[in-house]
């Protein structure tokens, strides 16, 4: 490939990379841009992970060979199998520099693992470029060819060394992206989802339910005596009070598999889940109360669920099962249940829901924090 080639190699890689949407799909287009940019038979990205001392491959692209998944689940090697990248791998480099890429051959009598692999799955020779984010070694990029092929050079060892700067920047872009994506879906002190995540689950669990009938539920918490404890102790209390029923909530949430637990703003909280029966959620809210009034800040959780496995008519709108489960909700609260109150299973709770003003469960549900 010549240089105005090799040029646009480059800027394929980088504009396939951008145009990635998650982690995942990030690797696989560096991996297979720079095996087509070095006109390779295979390519690898793997991440160096420190603490458990090892090499961790995150992706398999091209001709892959018994035993190579595109996306392993946990092929990882010991980093002293490769002598040559513990002289670097604790080293930092300034300016987005960093360590030269070289080139190991299956014949060259060279000790070390990688000639050994290259022979046994039937490699000629490969290229292994460091990548480098933020200064510090983050993993590599590895190229091969087949036996019968043309060895990997000099030259191809100094391109090699461009296209891991150049995924190193799509990797360093795809990390701020997903920073900010968590940022944006997340509530900064419980580390839970916040609203906006809720409402696109929910659309989605409400279409799963139209499609195929999954069994979709929402359970609303509103947490008892945070003013109290926020008037008496401080807010600093209250926060803490927040954090820890955050953190019994997702423990028993984690009971549904594949459920959003959230907190809504101020003292309310909820878990969407969409496949679980309606009877396996109410028995996991009745655990969230159990929980909640073993807390010792607090006066325990008001529950609320509503479910399209309970006969609670039809929902073709969030908007109908956020009335239902707050409804439920409201109703715990007056009376002070230790218990989760059911829509459909209390029916006065669909009534309440009917005949609740649209909009007052959404004005109630951002009251503040008292």
């Amino acid at each position: 490939m010549g240089v105005d080639g090799r040029l646009r190699a480059v800027v394929s890689l980088a504009q396939a990379m951008a145009a990635a949407h998650t982690p995942r799909d990030s690797v696989r287009a560096a991996a297979r841009g720079a095996r087509t940019a070095m006109d390779g038979s295979f390519a690898a990205i793997s991440a160096w992970e420190r603490e458990r001392g090892r090499l961790r491959v995150l992706v398999n692209e091209g001709e892959r060979r018994p035993g190579e998944e595109e996306f392993p689940e946990d092929e990882s090697y010991p980093v002293h199998d490769f002598p040559e990248i513990t002289e670097f791998l604790h080293e930092r480099w300034a300016g987005g520099g960093g360590p030269h890429a070289w080139v190991e051959h299956a014949g060259s009598g060279r000790p070390g693992r990688r000639g050994e692999a290259l022979r046994r799955r039937g490699r000629g020779s490969c290229v292994v470029a460091p990548i480098v984010l933020s200064g510090r070694a983050w993993g590599e990029l590895y190229v091969a060819r087949n036996a019968g092929l043309p060895g990997f050079g000099v030259d191809d060892a100094e391109f090699a060394t461009v296209l891991a700067a150049v995924v190193a920047a799509g990797l360093a872009q795809n990390e701020r992206l997903e920073e900010a994506r968590r940022l944006a879906f997340t509530d900064p002190l419980t580390g839970l989802a916040n609203r906006r995540a809720v409402d696109m689950r929910l659309d989605e669990a409400l279409e799963q339910h139209r499609s195929r009938g999954a069994v979709v539920s929402l359970m609303v918490c509103d947490l008892n005596g945070l003013k109290k404890v926020n008037d008496t102790l401080g807010h600093a209390t209250g926060d803490r009070l927040l954090e820890r029923f955050g953190s019994v909530l997702s423990l028993c949430g984690a009971m549904l598999p594949g459920a959003l637990v959230a907190r809504l703003g101020g003292d309310e909280f909820c878990v969407v889940s969409a496949g679980p029966s309606a009877d396996e959620v109410v028995r996991v809210a009745e655990l969230v109360c159990e929980r909640a009034g073993e807390l010792e800040l607090g006066e325990g959780v008001a529950c609320g669920v509503a479910s399209t496995g309970d006969e609670i008519g039809p929902v073709t709108s969030s908007r109908r099962l956020f009335r239902l489960a707050d409804a439920a909700q409201y109703k715990a609260k007056a009376a002070r249940s230790a218990k989760p109150v059911v829509a459909g299973r209390d029916h006065a709770v669909v009534r309440l829901a009917d005949e609740t003003p649209a909009g007052t469960a959404e004005r109630r549900r951002f009251r503040g924090r008292g």
